[in-house]
């Protein structure tokens, strides 16, 4: 069985000056384990935010669940392409903020651009739908392919990965958790297939 992590509050993702994370809601370890992996990377390049690139290049390390939804060859040319970050296309995005598609003022984490923030949300959100305690990569990847304008979907698109095909995929794969029980989650509909990848709600 899979580990489930306690909730924190909604307090900074990144604690600038030192080497700790804080993010809402609840993650299995293995994501968890992405998340801080993310975080390092943000941190060791000098980024001032985890956005939704280092998440994507987290999952893609650290998830073969994840991995499994996009062909070999994509697999291969998406690390390739995320590793040049620090040293190429990374450093145009030093100097402002992923905000594509957000709401001025909407809740946000400081440390975390506002589109990852809502990624993650979402990515918890999703795994609640379908009656789970804790999210798992594919729910991020969901919240990820869904964000038009993303960094991450900059990503996906330069190294010639057809988001909407990955974004099928996310839908019709099972994903296998800790169902949620209690009467706090009483009565909680369970959802069909999500849309993914039109950018709508993310």
């Amino acid at each position: 069985m899979e580990g489930v992590r306690p909730p924190f509050p909604r307090q900074s993702a990144v604690d600038h000056g030192s080497d700790h994370v804080e993010i809402e809601g609840r993650l299995t370890d293995e994501l968890a384990s992405a998340i801080a992996a993310a975080r390092r990377r943000a941190l060791r390049d000098g980024d001032r935010q985890i956005d939704t690139a280092h998440l994507l290049h987290a999952l893609m390390e650290s998830d073969p669940d994840v991995r499994a939804l996009f062909d070999g060859p994509q697999v291969a040319r998406l690390l390739g392409y995320l590793v040049q970050r620090s040293i190429g296309y990374g450093l145009r995005w030093q100097i402002g903020v992923e905000d594509a598609g957000v709401v001025p003022g909407a809740p946000g984490m400081p440390g975390w651009s506002p589109v990852a923030a809502r990624a993650m949300s979402q990515a918890y959100d999703r795994a609640r739908r379908r009656g789970e305690r804790s999210a798992h990569g594919v729910d991020l990847l969901a919240a990820l392919v869904a964000a038009n304008g993303s960094r991450a979907v900059e990503v996906l698109g330069t190294v010639g990965v057809d988001v909407g095909g990955v974004a099928r995929r996310v839908v019709e794969t099972p994903v296998v958790g800790t169902p949620v029980v209690g009467p706090d989650v009483v009565g909680t509909p369970v959802v069909g297939p999500e849309v993914v990848g039109t950018g709508e709600g993310c």
